[in-house]
């Protein structure tokens, strides 16, 4: 399906930004016109959103000198947040441990449980083609299919806008006393928030 097949990258590495993205969106609208009758077109993302600790300490000067504060921070766990929208405008987040093939495994048949059948965009990660997932993928041909991404694309995937949003305003000035209030305020958030991204938008990178 246009360019969104395995082993597009190479052709795509040999134009620039501006012919690639061309490209992209050539392979997009032939992409879109082939979408199976009664799927919905999706695109799938993940994120890391790591607990910072904030200490604050008092930093002692050399005498007559009035001590000053200072802030520390220190990253320590994470937590792994898994989002997908359709352009139905339905969307679907789940909150792992771990990015790993297991977890998008699971997550897939979160998308097949609660989204029905789906065209899905994905990036190239190594967890989206694993054996496993390959297998799962063959088996439920036809209600989960996915596309992949040519490497180095992220501005045609909208689940980046709802990352930005969500560090944005769970994580800038914001303090969670301990990890489990983090997540629970992420799981809060992806549960309640509604995006409404245009996603063939992004897709055909019409922005305006």
């Amino acid at each position: 399906m246009g360019l969104f097949t395995k082993g597009s990258t190479e052709k795509i590495c040999k134009y620039s930004i501006k012919g690639r993205d061309r490209d992209i969106q050539k392979g997009v609208q032939e992409t879109l016109s082939q979408i199976p009758e009664g799927f919905t077109i999706a695109v799938q993302d993940e994120s890391i959103f790591v607990y910072d600790v904030i200490v604050r300490r008092k930093l002692w000067l050399p005498k007559g000198i009035r001590p000053s504060v200072v802030t520390v921070t220190g990253s320590h766990q994470r937590t792994c947040v898994f989002g997908t929208l359709t352009v139905d405008k339905r969307q679907l987040f789940r909150q792992y441990d771990v990015f790993n093939q297991d977890t998008f495994l699971d997550y897939l048949k979160q998308v097949k449980k609660r989204l029905g059948k789906v065209v899905m965009f994905t990036d190239r990660a190594r967890q989206h083609q694993s054996k496993n997932v390959q297998k799962y993928l063959k088996e439920n041909n036809d209600s989960v299919r996915i596309l992949y991404f040519p490497k180095g694309s992220p501005e045609f995937n909208a689940v980046e806008e709802c990352w930005r949003q969500g560090k944005y305003d769970l994580l800038v000035s914001k303090y969670y006393p301990k990890f489990t209030d983090l997540k629970s305020s992420i799981s809060k958030y992806y549960r309640t928030r509604r995006f409404n991204l245009n996603i063939v938008k992004y897709l055909s990178r019409k922005q305006n």
